[in-house]
């Protein structure tokens, strides 16, 4: 049967989106699993997203440890005992925990009251190491195409040494892992700290960056403070406008938005021509693509 060349034209160039879209799965895929452990991660795999999204911190053994706080969050946690924890802070600060106790605690069993859809499932907080290696693992059994890693490094600088390592160590100690698994070409680096990216910048020059915003400064005023061009412009979705996005793409740098959940959001998103999507829900833009 002959295809009408209109129907033919339109499913080339739905492809060329799929293709051409980064889909990146924020914290593993948050809206459907327990947000940054493994088995959101695998589902993310599964869904076909192009980037794992996740955050980093550090531990008291010094492992990086995938996560977007630096303690144990009252929203999603279970104690080792498997009661809720009703307060955040120090009693559930990382940095002040090894990696064996940290997986001692459950964060995916409660589930996220932000996120009815998530499934509940018994999970832990993972170290990068375990990531890498799950991921990898999962890529390989079911013959799956690589992926991309964008690790947010959460440092703020009040809280070196008393919520994650200074910025020297934090950044060394990411980069290790990297190195360790031989990951440089398929990680990106994201931060809203100018200090760590600049750092980056500086002792690895090649290392992609990611510059995250939130404030609605000038595109002027937020590259002046970073001084340098990073790989990645990567702002709040509200903050989207046409200007915008020619003004990062005449820098030389691709727009990926944060975080767009919403159908319609994500239509405006690819409307305005941007090249990546980051989203709790990666199935939706899917679909919004297709």
């Amino acid at each position: 049967m002959l295809i009408p060349s209109c129907l033919l034209s339109c499913l080339n160039n739905r492809m060329k989106l799929t293709e051409s879209i980064d889909v990146q799965g924020h914290r593993g895929c948050r809206g459907l699993m327990p947000e940054n452990t493994i088995p959101g991660f695998l589902y993310a795999v599964d869904l076909g997203v192009h980037t794992l999204e996740m955050d980093v911190v550090t531990s008291k053994d010094a492992k990086v440890i995938v996560s977007h706080d630096p303690f144990f969050h009252h929203d999603i946690t279970l104690d080792p005992q498997g009661l809720k924890i009703n307060t955040d802070g120090m009693k559930h600060n990382l940095f002040q925990l090894t990696l064996s106790e940290i997986q001692k605690y459950d964060v995916g069993s409660k589930g996220h009251p932000r996120f009815p859809e998530q499934r509940k499932i018994m999970a832990v907080k993972p170290s990068l190491d375990q990531v890498f290696d799950a991921v990898e693992l999962h890529l390989q059994s079911k013959r799956l195409p690589p992926v991309q890693y964008s690790i947010e490094i959460k440092r703020k600088p009040g809280r070196d040494g008393i919520y994650h390592a200074p910025v020297a160590e934090f950044v060394h100690l990411v980069m290790g892992v990297i190195g360790q698994h031989g990951f440089k070409e398929r990680c990106l680096i994201q931060s809203f700290d100018i200090e760590t990216l600049q750092f980056i910048h500086q002792e690895y020059p090649e290392q992609r960056l990611v510059y995250l915003l939130e404030n609605s400064n000038s595109f002027g005023h937020n590259m002046e403070l970073l001084g340098f061009i990073p790989s990645v412009y990567s702002p709040d979705f509200k903050l989207l406008t046409m200007e915008l996005k020619e003004e990062v793409q005449q820098a030389g740098m691709k727009l990926v938005p944060w975080t767009v959940n919403e159908l319609e959001d994500i239509k405006m998103c690819l409307s305005l021509g941007v090249d990546g999507i980051i989203s709790d829900y990666p199935d939706r833009v899917f679909q919004t693509i297709h």
